[in-house]
């Protein structure tokens, strides 16, 4: 945590202010007001996956630029699809192409916003792709790594095309996607596949992972699965878990609304808990891996929003028994964390 405020988050706040210098003279006023209002309400996505930067401070200059610039561009881009003027899923789905660009040093940049109306960003997405490009270049192992990478990106790419189009497309859209995938993950249900490729913290530990120039090139394979489907699994039904109270009142999509009851909820999420502390103990570092999931329990179960859904905070007392160090982080994040932000 003394790195994280020491270096990680004022560099954090470093890079992402250029990134707004840039978005506020984006021409067209559409593209310009969603990539401002990406980075204005979701800043913390950045600030969280930067704490991956903090295990390896010597190549934080590489790994902020380039964990800032591939989650701005995630940021965006879903305010894009949720938020704009299109319903198109093939408008999404090349838009989305600039993130599998981003992660691919070498690839060539196109119009990204070839199907819709609003087209002038004064490069502002070509930018924020060139500079993933650069920085992955510059991590010694990622040619270890690069594969799993682009199949989290794609995964990722792959949702958010079928959870934006028309609201009568989505739920057959999502489960025609799961029954192409469902053999490898058996344990799962449909919506926990979905919430996990919708985390980019597998990307994140990846690009630490390649910073080390001494990574197996079998590491890869063995950090994505350890990441996914638990640990990515558990962030999204999180953040999901705690929204579920507005995305009930504006009918949003809600991947924890598909369960059968709130004890079942209840239930698939504690499951969900110790299958991210098993993986997290698996990995190398197992301290800073628990370090995240006990991490992100708590920050989210710590949500003002919690205060207001009595069956999310029955939830959240369930999800931090065993764990002192989820109350640890609990009380931090309640009384001095986001007191400071």
């Amino acid at each position: 945590m003394a790195r994280v405020y020491k270096y990680i988050l004022p560099e954090v706040r470093a890079e992402l202010g250029n990134w707004r210098r840039m978005a506020e003279t984006i021409p067209d006023p559409e593209l310009r007001k969603q990539a401002i209002d990406s980075m204005t309400a979701k800043e913390f996505h950045c600030q969280g996956g930067a704490v991956y930067a903090a295990a390896n401070l010597a190549s934080r200059d590489v790994l902020i630029p380039l964990i800032v610039a591939l989650q701005t561009i995630s940021d965006y881009l879903d305010n894009l699809c949720d938020r704009s003027t299109s319903l198109d899923a093939e408008d999404f789905r090349l838009l989305h192409r600039s993130m599998l660009d981003a992660v691919t040093p070498g690839a060539a940049t196109c119009n990204y916003y070839e199907l819709r109306s609003e087209q002038d960003d004064g490069g502002y997405l070509h930018a924020l792709v060139k500079r993933c490009q650069s920085c992955a270049e510059r991590l010694p192992s990622y040619r270890h790594v690069q594969e799993e990478v682009r199949d989290l990106v794609s995964l990722y790419g792959d949702l958010q095309v079928y959870k934006h189009i028309d609201r009568s497309l989505r739920e057959p859209r999502l489960l025609e996607w799961w029954d192409r995938h469902s053999p490898r993950y058996p344990e799962l249900k449909w919506n926990e596949f979905a919430a996990a490729t919708g985390s980019t913290l597998g990307m994140f530990m990846l690009f630490l992972a390649a910073s080390d120039e001494k990574l197996e090139p079998s590491a890869g394979r063995f950090i994505r699965e350890a990441y996914f489907p638990s640990i990515n699994g558990l962030h999204i039904l999180l953040d999901y878990l705690i929204d579920q109270q507005e995305d009930e009142l504006g009918g949003d999509l809600n991947f924890c609304s598909y369960y059968a009851s709130q004890e079942e909820l209840d239930e698939r999420l504690q499951r969900m808990v110790q299958a991210a502390r098993l993986a997290a103990d698996r990995l190398p570092f197992a301290r800073f891996h628990r370090m995240i999931v006990e991490g992100l329990v708590a920050l989210y179960l710590s949500d003002p929003k919690v205060r207001d859904q009595r069956n999310v905070r029955r939830t959240a007392r369930l999800l931090m028994r065993g764990s002192p160090w989820t109350r640890v982080f609990f009380w931090l994040n309640t009384h001095w964390i986001r007191k400071a932000m």
